[in-house]
């Protein structure tokens, strides 16, 4: 019976969480599309539609990753291949969302860097906030989705795809890491020091994000690469997913709470504008519906 609550429970998690990403991806594709500036400005033109595209991918993904899950709540089960085609499916458009939405806009950060008259301030600013964080996520990490979706083979051995799959989820809390962290550094930097040291939710939101992701982020590869030879899900940890899942979606959840409640504590500014505007991954503060199912799931193992 226990069993049977925690399925179900976790049936409906995924489906909070395909729901809200969804939703979210859906608002942000049309806002985009609504707000943005002319084509006639070379860098709309060549990083805005681009990004408009590729948040075009990730609402797809959502979408199938949505109607999946769906049929699964209704206990109408999709057969073996029907589900990992809808898998591969999620994993390559989430590909397609992170090379075109970022990719150009590293690449001309290096374009406007180059015709800067700043030179050690402006380029480590552009480093830290734009370039690296670009790059990784529209090179590194879709590079990863792609070799994802290449080993979710119906032909291959299952130990591939987890492997990857591993890797891939070390690589997004690694990501997530770098973004916020670039823009919490970039932040003080305009702010300057007092803008952390003299208020003290935002000295808890920057260790939170400095250290306390960075932690994660290294205690996902010590779990990835002890599970890397798992030959079926049913070899790893659950509980580990659930804590980590469940702790990625609380850093977001938790930031949005304190938004709510305090506002834009010292001012609004770079981190403010990043983490509730700019940043496309605030849905996931609905990781926990799915985590805290896996919590309690048995080890078979």
């Amino acid at each position: 019976m226990t069993d049977a609550r925690i399925d179900w429970s976790l049936r409906l998690g995924m489906f909070l969480v395909s729901l809200s990403w969804f939703s979210y991806m859906l608002y942000e594709f049309a806002n985009g599309i609504i707000n943005r500036g002319p084509l006639t400005v070379f860098f709309i033109l060549v990083t805005d539609v681009p990004a408009c595209i590729g948040i075009g991918f990730r609402t797809a993904a959502g979408f199938i990753a949505l109607v999946t899950v769906l049929f699964y709540l209704l206990r109408r089960d999709l057969s073996k291949p029907e589900a990992l085609m809808a898998l591969r499916l999620v994993v390559l458009f989430e590909a397609g969302y992170w090379f075109l939405s970022f990719f150009m806009s590293g690449v001309m950060g290096l374009a406007l860097f180059a015709g800067s008259s700043e030179f050690f301030g402006g380029f480590l600013l552009m480093t830290i906030e734009n370039t690296v964080p670009c790059f990784v996520q529209s090179i590194g990490l879709a590079g990863v989705l792609v070799k994802l979706f290449l080993e979710l083979n119906p032909n291959k051995p299952a130990k591939n795809a987890i492997k990857w799959g591993l890797i891939v989820g070390t690589f997004y809390v690694f990501v997530f890491w770098l973004n916020n962290t670039g823009n919490w550094i970039t932040a003080i930097v305009e702010k300057g020091a007092d803008y952390v040291l003299l208020y003290p939710a935002n000295l808890f939101s920057f260790v939170l994000t400095t250290v306390g992701l960075l932690l994660l982020a290294l205690y996902t590869t010590y779990f990835s690469r002890k599970s890397v030879g798992a030959e079926s899900l049913a070899e790893l940890n659950m509980h580990t997913v659930g804590v980590i899942v469940t702790l990625v979606g609380l850093y977001f959840g938790a930031h949005y709470v304190m938004w709510i409640f305090l506002g834009s504590v010292g001012g609004w500014g770079t981190w403010y504008a990043w983490i509730l505007g700019h940043n496309l991954d605030l849905w996931a503060m609905s990781l926990p519906f799915v985590g805290l199912p896996l919590l309690f799931q048995k080890r078979t193992c």
